[in-house]
């Protein structure tokens, strides 16, 4: 009876073992493709490969913008509930707290796809790894480094999360920037381990190095002393804008406030205000910086010369029901002195002998009023217009910057006319292959090179802006004091300082605009506020530039 039932057992062994091989043979046959494309779903699964965003270089090769690699923590809820011990120890990891992730966890019980933490440093990355969790995974990625950090911020930008371009040259060159991330085939093993590599379906396009034409060490001081100025002025903000004479390119463009891109976390909840490249996107009424201009045309009739006199008594007159007056009588002066002295009377009356839309006109053709087009987001094109220069009064004002909207750029461009001898210069952000690059020719190279040597003046200690002075060289700009307009129309209380000039003067090798806006300290005007900016930073720029001084100290 007992060897009975060992045979049944036997049998019905034998014939499950053979049932179980037929339907395997079965199965083999006639779902093979089926059986392999659900183990496929379950095990092969296609990884993005990032793409290296391309580094931001200054015109001497260091680097403004790197990407660094990270690691980000990501979960799949749907298909993996974590237990709340494996939520402690991922919390204790990565510094959150647990009944937030716990939280976080639940309400995304549905999704098949989480983020735990993003940016994760390496080592950070290799803990959540140690613990060895079921449903926890790690995706490689970059984070974009700023070594400049505020220092640059408004013209490199920024990058979001995602690593794409969302402030300066990385929104604007974003697509340059990039490139495009590849793809490969892997298996992965139920806890989402790769454990090989089947393919690699496309690799990555890095992005595109970029050049820029600023130079590291120009931005450093032209940074430091614009925003020791703003501090010490007590002023809502300043800009800041050196062009190389010789390329139009641009060696340091400087904002305060600004912003540390190296911290987004900060970004999120501080001022947005901070972000605007002031430098490009707000515009002043110039004020005084104008007025060469206005004694270029005037040069440009024939009938006046730099010691062509005029009769500023008593100190001020009226055009129509305006009132124009100078802090004091100057009595008769030379048109040399008019602008040395920023008289608006003596400009006034120079501007009201001249044909209506002859300021206008040079103006234009410095490039003042041109949209400058250098790809830096959000450039502004500024507000010039013909419109009422029948009316005296329009032509009278707009001679001594009053009428007209500008941004700090756009008047450096129309300085780096007068600096290349009347030959206009694209200006660029990008830097320049050739030592020195070809303009068009907009004024007469001797008409400007005269009233240059008359800026000149501006600078002596009978000017309005000795402080701008650099031992050694000699230095020709122009100041600039204009109200800024409010509820009530002109407030007297708030100003804009500016100081626009080039050094040195004889041959120049950079054009400098410098504009503080509502100081709030004891001076309020262009010499005592922006011009010693001006002679800070042309200083040190022409030692760093290797420029040999042209007087005896």
């Amino acid at each position: 009876m007992k060897l009975w039932r060992h045979y049944v057992v036997v049998i019905l062994f034998l014939l499950g073992c053979t049932g179980v091989a037929a339907r395997v043979v079965f199965l083999n046959v006639t779902d093979r493709e089926f059986l392999q494309e659900q183990g496929n779903a379950r095990a092969v699964r296609q990884e993005v490969l990032p793409a290296y965003r391309g580094v931001i270089y200054d015109r001497h090769g260091e680097a403004l913008a790197v990407s660094t690699p990270v690691a980000a923590i990501w979960t799949d809820p749907s298909f993996v509930q974590l237990s709340a011990e494996a939520v402690q120890q991922v919390a204790e990891v990565l510094d959150r707290d647990p009944d937030a992730l716990a939280a976080q966890l639940a309400a995304s019980a549905g999704r098949e796809f989480l983020y735990l933490a993003r940016r994760v440093p390496w080592d950070v990355a290799e803990r959540i790894r140690a613990l060895g969790l079921d449903g926890v995974y790690i995706r490689r990625e970059y984070r974009r480094y700023y070594p400049a950090g505020e220092m640059a911020a408004h013209v490199v930008g920024m990058t979001n999360i995602d690593d794409l371009g969302l402030e300066g040259i990385e929104l604007s060159y974003d697509e340059h920037l990039r490139g495009r991330p590849g793809r490969k085939t892997v298996l992965k093993n139920r806890r989402g381990e790769t454990i090989e590599d089947l393919a690699f379906d496309e690799a990555p396009r890095y992005g595109e190095d970029i050049t820029l034409s600023l130079d590291l060490r120009l931005q450093f001081v032209a940074y430091r002393e614009l925003k020791a100025a703003v501090a010490g002025n007590h002023a809502r903000s300043g800009s800041l804008v050196m062009l190389d004479a010789r390329t139009g390119e641009v060696l340091a463009l400087a904002n305060e406030p600004s912003y540390n891109p190296n911290d987004p976390e900060a970004l999120a909840s501080g001022r947005r205000d901070a972000m605007r490249n002031r430098a490009v996107t707000d515009t002043y009424e110039p004020g005084s910086t104008i007025k060469p201009f206005t004694v270029l045309a005037a040069l440009g009739t024939g009938r006046w010369q730099p010691d062509s006199v005029i009769d500023t008594a008593p100190g001020f007159f009226s055009v129509r029901t305006k009132m124009i007056q100078d802090p004091s009588n100057l009595g008769a002066i030379t048109l040399t002195q008019a602008l040395q002295k920023s008289s608006q009377v003596g400009i006034a009356k120079v501007a009201l002998d001249l044909p209506p839309e002859a300021v206008f006109d040079v103006i234009g053709r410095a490039g003042i009023s041109e949209f400058i087009g250098t790809g830096l987001p959000g450039e502004t094109a500024g507000r010039v217009s013909n419109q009422g220069l029948g009316n005296p009064i329009v032509q009278a004002t707009m001679a001594y910057g009053y009428g007209l909207a500008v941004s700090p750029l756009q008047l450096a461009q129309g300085y780096l006319t007068l600096a290349r001898g009347g030959e206009r210069m694209p200006v660029s952000i990008l830097h320049q292959d050739r030592v020195t690059r070809e303009g068009r020719q907009v004024f007469d190279a001797q008409r400007v090179r005269t009233v240059v040597e008359m800026m000149e003046t501006v600078t002596s200690d009978a000017g309005t802006a000795p402080r701008a002075r650099v031992p050694g060289f000699r230095v020709a700009g122009k100041t600039g004091t204009s109200r800024k307009v409010g509820p009530q129309g002109y407030d007297d209380e708030r100003h804009v300082a500016l100081f626009a000039g080039m050094a040195p003067a004889t041959d120049p090798r950079f054009v400098m605009v410098v504009v503080i806006n509502e100081p709030r300290g004891k001076a309020n005007g262009g010499g005592a506020v922006a011009a010693p900016v001006f002679g800070q930073v042309a200083a040190r720029a022409l030692r760093l530039l290797g420029v040999e001084p042209e007087v005896s100290i």
